[in-house]
């Protein structure tokens, strides 16, 4: 395999020796105590699936066919009905559970709320029927623009409610994104708040709605929920106050029976080509995707209060705030707004505040508590935690151990989780009761899951390897294709090596068949946890009218993971200056989000490129990251080179 920019990251993970194995107290009172899991699923992978199934769903009409596999179509349940809103909310009432609360939120300026099963199910109620009453129908696609406060999650149930699939924009994309996502999927309505806190100061999510619609064609509806309460504009006929509308429903509403392979949702992620890929999940599959993991991954019991530190507008949240959680029917935090408002304490205030059992984050988040230093998580009682999981991006050893230590006290499991958008959840983790954990690994694939990591042949590397990590089976919850494009799916995820799902990352596989991720293989960065593609900040780049050309890079940062380092030549006429790189830097925010700004951007008068007038990119990964260049025998000009890294050097210098 070709040598990557992580490889030397890998081969820090590969010198790690420290093991972890499950204490005797937790493997006592841990779901899953052995490998049997692994043993049925492997002996019988659709039969575990049915298992499965027929332990965490409820469905109103039973399935005829576990699986259809078509490749690289797979079609799960088939026959089956069942609804996600029922299985979120209406079952656990019909069990008597209405009190239980499902979401303990804590708004960013310190108001709260706290939900039951029963007030949530009313919401949703409510809300699905307030939705049918503005036309919205079964089939039809909702758009979903929000911060992070309950309403979120009551508008993704109350479109499962009555068949009409969501499709949710991160709150701190751009109108841009948002309208070509809307456009993309055809969503008829979209549902948005006045505005949105965010460290202190607000979003102004109802205004760029606003401006996305002046984009779009096909939406008709606006619902706002009145958040900040600031004065924002409302359009007749079109706009409708969240509140107006529930207030006048009813408080039933029967669920849609919906097929096992109705489309739940459509999520957007970044690919190689500047057109984002909506990735579509269906609804029995998904389901027991999310409730099968987060049940043993995190090991659930009934007492557990579960936080997902993650935004819904990205996967993570849809799977591990909504739909995990609640199917399982458990008490999870929600909080709105950012670790360091008012304070640095704040999260660890929160876990004090309401008893948090088990805290979900990404490694970017733990980088920068690191930073912080540990004053601040020493200023509270964090003893209620009894699990700690990491989600995002591979997770050094460093901070897995300071993660560890600081804020489980080193007495409790960290648990590595690898997934993607794509696989709808959980695929490569431990099981905390069995698994002896290795700082940075996500050890081994889950029970009833097939993964490899393979050549660029498609063989299998010996142990100690490192290659491409390929999924060798269908499972559950994987994607049903890409929205409108199933050529681009198969392109995508299949062409490479035919039988089996690339999923476009590189790990190494230890003599004990652990899972060291070591991030993208393609062009596609990991900012955050966030996959932020190179070729829509390019375009993004270039839309300015002082830029002729830019191409972008992943470079490695201790709080972000990665960031973005822009390349960028300039029009004739136009001169670089600092200035300009600020501006440059707000019209990619502007365009795609402030999470995909550049970091460092470095003017030149020419990029690195082939005869043929092909973009080096390796080459600008080589210079961002200050490494020894690799074959330059195909550049059209090295003299580019030459100049570029002078030019690279120098910006690192103003950053020291």
């Amino acid at each position: 395999m070709a040598q990557t920019a992580s490889d030397s990251t890998i081969d820090a993970l590969l010198k790690e020796g420290r093991t972890f194995p499950p204490s005797p107290e937790f493997t006592a009172q841990a779901n899953v105590r052995d490998d049997s899991l692994w043993r049925e699923a492997d002996a019988d992978p659709e039969a575990f699936w049915a298992r499965q199934a027929e332990k965490y769903l409820s469905f109103s009409r039973p399935w005829d066919t576990i699986l259809e596999w078509n490749l690289p179509f797979a079609r799960w349940f088939v026959g089956g009905t069942l609804n996600a809103s029922y299985q979120c909310l209406d079952r656990h009432v019909d069990a008597g559970h209405g009190d239980k609360v499902a979401y303990l939120w804590e708004g960013e300026p310190g108001d709260t709320r706290s939900i039951t099963y029963a007030e949530l199910l009313e919401q949703v109620c409510r809300f699905a029927n307030a939705l049918r009453g503005l036309g919205v129908k079964r089939g039809d696609r909702v758009g979903i623009y929000m911060g992070m406060v309950p309403e979120l999650p009551v508008a993704m149930l109350a479109c499962a409610r009555i068949g009409a699939a969501h499709s949710v924009v991160f709150g701190g994309f751009s109108a841009d994104a948002v309208a070509d996502r809307m456009n993309d999927s055809g969503s008829v309505c979209l549902i948005t708040q006045d505005e949105a806190w965010r460290r202190g100061t607000t979003v102004p999510l109802k205004r760029n709605v606003d401006e996305a619609l002046t984009k779009t064609e096909t939406i008709t509806q606006v619902v706002v929920v009145r958040r900040t309460g600031n004065d924002v504009p409302m359009t007749e006929g079109r706009d409708h106050w969240y509140h107006d509308l529930v207030s006048a429903q009813e408080p039933t509403c029967e669920p849609e029976a919906m097929d096992s392979e109705d489309l739940l949702f459509t999520l957007y992620t970044s690919g190689t080509t500047a057109k984002p890929k909506g990735i579509k999940h269906t609804t029995a599959g998904y389901l027991l995707q999310t409730m099968y993991t987060h049940d043993l991954v995190f090991d659930i019991h009934p007492d557990t209060v579960f936080w997902c530190a993650a935004d819904i507008g990205w996967v993570t949240g849809h799977s591990y705030i909504v739909y995990g959680p609640l199917g399982n029917g458990v008490t999870s935090v929600m909080y709105e707004g950012t670790p360091d408002f008012p304070d640095k304490d704040r999260w660890w205030a929160t876990i004090e505040k309401y008893g948090v059992t088990v805290l979900y984050c990404a490694p970017t988040a733990i980088r920068t508590f690191m930073k912080w230093g540990r004053e601040y998580p020493d200023k509270h009682d964090l003893s209620s935690l009894r699990m700690l999981g990491t989600v995002g991006e591979p997770i050094n050893p460093e901070a897995w151990i300071w993660y560890r230590e600081m804020i489980g006290g080193g007495r409790i499991p960290v648990v590595d989780t690898w997934w993607q958008t794509e696989t709808g959840g959980i695929m490569i983790a431990p099981l905390p009761g069995v698994t002896t954990l290795k700082p940075g690994s996500a050890t081994r694939p889950l029970p009833g899951i097939g993964a490899s990591v393979v050549d660029e042949q498609g063989n299998d590397v010996p142990l100690g390897g490192g290659g491409y990590v390929v999924l060798t089976r269908p499972w559950p919850g994987m994607l049903r294709g890409i929205w409108g494009d199933d050529e681009r799916y198969k392109e995508t995820y299949w062409k490479k090596y035919g039988d089996r799902y690339f999923a476009g990352d590189g790990a190494r596989i230890d003599d004990e068949g652990y899972f060291w991720f070591m991030g993208r293989v393609d062009d596609v960065m990991n900012v955050s946890g966030h996959r932020i593609s190179t070729t829509e900040v390019e375009s993004a780049l270039v839309d300015h009218p002082k830029v002729a050309e830019a191409a972008v890079t992943a470079k490695a940062d201790p709080q972000t993971g990665q960031a973005v380092a822009a390349f960028v030549t300039l029009r004739s006429g136009y001169e670089e200056s600092t200035e300009l790189a600020v501006e440059l830097r707000e019209h990619v925010g502007k365009l795609i989000g402030a999470i995909a700004k550049p970091k460092w951007i470095t003017f030149t008068p020419e990029l690195p490129k082939t005869r043929s007038g092909k973009i080096m990119r390796r080459l600008l990964r080589d210079i961002s990251e200050n490494r020894n260049l690799g074959d330059t025998t195909t550049l059209a000009d090295a003299n580019v080179v030459k100049e570029l890294q002078t030019r690279a050097a120098a910006e690192a210098d103003k950053e020291q």
